[in-house]
């Protein structure tokens, strides 16, 4: 494979695009700073092929990047690989208003091959390559330049070994027949919906006791106000109020202005300065929560009762069961909440009822909440019995 220098000028990144738009698949990784930003800073990026790879510095002066990006979200034709890749996504989707499509999430595709929940990419290319990735570089200023030899080099191996794992993987999801099972979860995280960082969703991020529609409604106020605040300013969410905070404005709202200063976590300057007046202002114009916004509930759904909640619990037995006879990740298979909404009695709108999830769960999981499967100790091994065979 050919590595190329730090692309750092716009003729040489578009001819690498070029030829990378003839590809079947490129690899792709980014290296961002995010610590003091609202928005991640984007520092380098690395993309690959089977017979060339680079990185690519966005900090360059006069790079112009829409050849890269063009790739990335209007190239049909070419899959983009990534590994653990909502972060990357984030970017792209930051830069353009798009995500790259179609995609391949090797952490996501390893799920479907018993190789864990959260797999790193450190393990997988040691699984797949039998190589130790050098480590060292992780902890990198990546916006700090110039950038060195190693730095770069470690930065193109994420890349260049992806590009000799991916063809692997694709070939053992072939021999398994799993491929499928991958398509609705790429979908799903490529949709764009999750990068779109809406301020009047930004209330569901922060944790906060109790269901009063004034309080949330106060939340919901607070929150897009310190989103605002954050992106006019590029700082984290934290720098503005944190979380602990904003929950305490929202269930214990100051009456007037000067009595911010008592609020722990504010700085009592804010009693008289113009961020205390808009706080204020976020406060004074916010209203009760309506019916149709308020969250449900999810302290193991109200509507389960006891027994309800046992047999969600029978059902995560039968998935950690299912998904060590299959090899594959439980959290591919169900998620809780699925389980959750199987035991109350929900039988549309569930994962698990649907196409390859209930041929390898769902229909079992459905058996046992309607009596037609049991649990079973033989030769001191649990098994499923079906009641007929029982009663039989």
């Amino acid at each position: 494979m050919h590595i190329h220098p730090l692309i750092t000028d716009s003729a040489t990144l578009a001819n690498l695009c070029t030829r990378l738009g003839q590809a079947d698949f490129v690899c792709v990784d980014t290296e961002f700073m995010r610590e003091n930003t609202f928005w991640p800073e984007l520092c380098l990026i690395q993309i690959a092929d089977v017979n060339e790879a680079a990185a690519i510095d966005p900090m360059a002066p006069g790079l112009d990047m829409t050849p890269l990006l063009e790739l990335m979200t209007n190239n049909e034709d070419v899959l983009k690989v990534f590994h653990a890749g909502g972060q990357d996504l984030e970017i792209i989707y930051n830069l353009t208003g798009k995500t790259p499509h179609p995609l391949f999430d090797t952490q996501v595709a390893a799920m479907a091959l018993g190789q864990g929940e959260q797999v790193g990419y450190s393990n997988l290319v040691d699984a797949y390559l039998g190589i130790q990735v050098d480590k060292g570089a992780r902890f990198t200023d990546w916006s700090r330049r110039p950038l060195d030899a190693r730095q770069i080099e470690y930065a193109i191996g994420d890349v260049t070994h992806l590009a000799k794992i991916f063809p692997k993987m694709l070939e053992r999801l072939r021999k398994t027949g799993r491929g499928a099972w991958l398509d609705q979860e790429m979908e799903r995280l490529g949709d764009p919906k999750n990068y779109a960082n809406d301020p009047d969703e930004a209330w569901k991020r922060v944790r906060i006791a109790g269901r009063k529609p004034d309080v949330l409604g106060r939340l919901k106020a607070l929150a897009r106000w310190r989103e605002l605040e954050a992106r006019g300013k590029d700082l984290p969410r934290g720098r503005i109020v944190k979380d602990e905070t904003l929950a305490d404005l929202a269930g214990h709202s100051p009456r007037k202005q000067a009595d911010l200063a008592k609020v722990r976590g504010l700085s009592a300057t804010w009693a008289g300065n113009d961020i205390g007046a808009r706080l204020m202002a976020a406060l004074e114009a916010a209203v009760p929560m309506s019916a149709e916004e308020m969250p449900a509930r999810d302290d193991r759904k109200p509507g389960l009762g006891k027994d309800g909640a046992l047999v969600a619990d029978l059902l995560k037995l039968l998935l950690k069961i299912r998904s060590k006879e299959i090899d594959v990740a439980a959290r591919l298979l169900a998620r809780s909440e699925d389980l959750e909404a199987l035991a109350a009695g929900q039988r549309e709108g569930i994962s698990i009822l649907e196409g390859w999830r209930f041929d390898q769960f769902g229909r079992d999981a459905l058996d046992l909440v309607e009596g037609r499967l049991a649990f079973a100790v033989v030769n001191g091994k649990l098994k499923m019995t079906r009641t007929e065979d029982v009663e039989a």
